[in-house]
């Protein structure tokens, strides 16, 4: 039997042509960090064991050294940035999990409570972010008030959001990103209860919330179908940007992978952007498709904080999607490691990169997928 070829290509800074995108996990601003920023926020947090948010950063600073505070806006990114220059992708995504607000109408009864200061916004403008995904597990965190601060915040510094809005009919229109001389991509965003969304917080057509989906059955996808083919135009990139799972175990449910094949098979989704996953998950491509099921916790407070050491939650990827926008396909798909220290995304070292890889392919094994190691610790995706 003949062995299928196996695809990859160059890094997407050498290739003219296509759409390069840039996405991550969860970039979690609020609580610690928001502390550091010039402009924190009112301390208090409703946490059983922490009263004061300054305490994680206390954490931090015991478990790898002083932060000299405050820090910059651009601070957080670290060497991330470098990167991001080197590359220059044509849009860069995150999940932004935080609400942007001074609110003090905490959402009673969650036990976990993020927030980040809405003049310390400007640390996502600081790393060229065009849009963020808010269908998520935080961005309620303090409240409709606070929800509706989070998208003030956004548009005044001209970043778009999808997947929350004052009713259902905003949280579930997609975020049009161009792409001068080579097409749009659509970003839309789903927040799933397996992620800890709580029902409550779905969006109706008269209250607001999040765009949460009700199951992975035949009918969402179909729904997701008809939304999609409302504002897709010929060459457009369409992502399903996903807030799904539980946040430890590498196990991804049979649901989940039939859901993500639907959506690309029925939907006509390009890109699944799946977060919730505190380290990164395995990598699937469906039918030329990327589907990363879960991202991993790109930026966070958790320095410090006992629990689930084997999963290395400090090792986070920038993912680097590049698709021809004629065929909609993948070209390639290279990850540039980063470990979170000291509040900012930081280089690796070769052996926590080598760590990554094995992750990557035991987990990608049964979806036929691998990574190589380039020389300047660049992770490359292969596929069957």
């Amino acid at each position: 039997m003949k062995k299928p070829r196996q695809k990859s290509a160059n890094k997407p800074s050498a290739m003219a042509g296509l759409i390069t995108i840039f996405m991550c996990g969860d970039v979690m601003t609020g609580r610690g960090i928001d502390q550091v920023l010039p402009r924190p926020c009112n301390p208090v947090i409703y946490e059983s064991y922490v009263r004061d948010a300054r305490r994680y950063v206390e954490l931090a600073e015991k478990a790898n050294g002083p932060i000299q505070q405050p820090v910059s806006f651009s601070y957080i990114w670290g060497d991330a940035l470098e990167e991001l220059e080197r590359v220059a992708p044509d849009v860069r995504i995150i999940n932004l999990e935080t609400s942007v607000t001074e609110s003090a109408d905490y959402w009673k009864g969650k036990g976990i409570n993020y927030r980040m200061h809405p003049e310390n916004i400007h640390c996502v403008t600081a790393a060229g972010i065009d849009c963020c995904a808010l269908a998520n597990n935080h961005v309620l965190d303090w409240g409709y008030s606070g929800l509706t601060e989070t998208l003030e915040a956004l548009k005044k510094v001209n970043v778009k959001n999808a997947g929350a809005g004052q009713n259902l009919a905003e949280a579930e229109t997609p975020a049009v990103l161009e792409v001068e001389e080579k097409g749009r991509v659509i970003l839309f965003s789903y927040g799933s209860e397996t992620s800890g969304i709580p029902f409550s917080w779905a969006a109706s057509e008269d209250k607001p919330g999040v765009n949460l989906l009700q199951d992975f059955s035949d009918m969402t996808v179909e729904y997701i179908k008809e939304n999609v083919r409302k504002v897709r135009q010929q060459g457009d990139m369409v992502i399903a940007s996903i807030h799904w799972g539980s946040n430890w175990g590498y196990e991804i449910p049979r649901k989940q992978t039939e859901f993500a094949h639907e959506l690309i098979d029925t939907a006509g989704v390009d890109i699944v952007h799946g977060h919730s996953s505190h380290h990164v998950m395995g990598i699937e491509v469906y039918k030329d498709k990327p589907i990363i099921y879960g991202c991993g916790d790109f930026l966070n407070d958790y320095e410090g904080i006992g629990g689930y050491e084997d999963f290395r939650a400090d090792l986070a990827l920038m993912y680097f999607v590049s698709v021809d926008p004629s065929t909609g396909k993948l070209v390639c798909l290279h990850m540039k490691p980063t470990q979170i220290k000291q509040f900012r995304a930081n280089r690796t070292s070769r052996s926590d990169t080598l760590w990554l890889k094995d992750i990557l392919n035991r987990e990608g094994k049964k979806f036929g997928t691998r990574v190589e190691l380039d020389d300047d610790n660049t992770l490359i995706l292969q596929w069957d």
